[in-house]
């Protein structure tokens, strides 16, 4: 019986230390090619690259019995360019983007490369994790981690996940023996508070640092934040629909007051556009 097929990708780099873990077991379970930046590429969410060309090529900095290739893109490039080019028409069984070096919990999900790469892939309908580990040392141990990377791995291979998800989690900075278990939770509503630190440059030019701070003020206790902060793993199933369905279903009925004057929303329905209207990517 054929192994599955397993796609590793990340936002740190193809050498950082959290791909070369999360390679390490993803072999044990099946074969493996990787797909990661050349360089790192944190914060750069579902970005993607439109304007100048992506080069790729064959890396050996995961060892000489891995496929590997790095990426001049982005995350979201590196999955694109594995589905459309470097796979050859094979489809992964699995999708792994991390181990991240830092927190991607809450609102962080949003600016994550990490958990960007892992939607696209959901996207393309390969079931999906995004492994973080709240260390951000480049030198970090990720030794407490395996146990549940490969959990999970083995978890999603034999039963599957539902379709158009994929999980986001977050492991603690805590030894293995500190860690009280998994928790499946939702994602806290917490947020950034920004500051920009003005400076000058030597030639006097003013220029701006991004700072800023975590606040989270979401008391619920079945939350990604709460079950990291009492020693947790967070899991939170995510969607790459962004749709506020609460708000959806009390909008609806309000159609005809979110029409411009005197247009009702039965009016608006029998204006059709008489040339169709196409959506295209860019």
């Amino acid at each position: 019986m054929s192994r599955p097929l397993i796609l590793v990708t990340n936002d740190d780099g193809i050498t950082a230390g959290g791909i070369a873990a999360l390679v390490d077991v993803a072999k044990e379970f099946g074969d493996v090619l990787v797909v990661a930046p050349d360089s790192p590429q944190s914060a750069q969410g579902h970005a993607i690259t439109i304007s100048v060309p992506v080069f790729v090529r064959e890396s050996d900095a995961l060892g000489d019995d891995i496929e590997a290739y790095e990426c001049s893109g982005t995350p979201v490039d590196c999955v694109k360019l594995a589905k459309s080019v470097l796979l050859k028409g094979r489809t992964p069984d699995l999708c792994l983007s991390g181990i991240n070096h830092g927190s991607n919990a809450a609102i962080n999900i949003l600016y994550s490369g990490t958990l960007s790469a892992a939607m696209e892939a959901s996207l393309e309908g390969i079931p999906s994790i995004g492994f973080s580990f709240l260390n951000y040392q480049a030198d970090a141990d990720f030794t407490p981690c395996l146990p549940y990377v490969r959990h999970l791995v083995e978890f999603v291979l034999k039963n599957g996940m539902a379709e158009g998800s994929l999980f986001n989690v977050n492991i603690p900075d805590l030894p293995a023996d500190e860690i009280r278990g998994l928790k499946v939770c939702r994602q806290a509503e917490a947020r950034w508070v920004e500051e920009y630190s003005r400076a000058e440059d030597p030639r006097g030019r003013p220029y701006y640092w991004l700072t800023g701070r975590f606040v989270n003020e979401d008391e619920r206790t079945d939350t990604d934040a709460y079950a990291l902060e009492h020693g947790y793993v967070s899991l939170v199933p995510s969607l790459h629909d962004l749709t506020n369905h609460r708000a959806l279903a009390s909008l609806q009925p309000r159609e005809d007051d979110l029409q411009p004057a005197g247009l009702s929303s039965e009016a608006a329905d029998d204006r059709r556009p008489d040339r169709e209207q196409r959506l295209e990517q860019f």
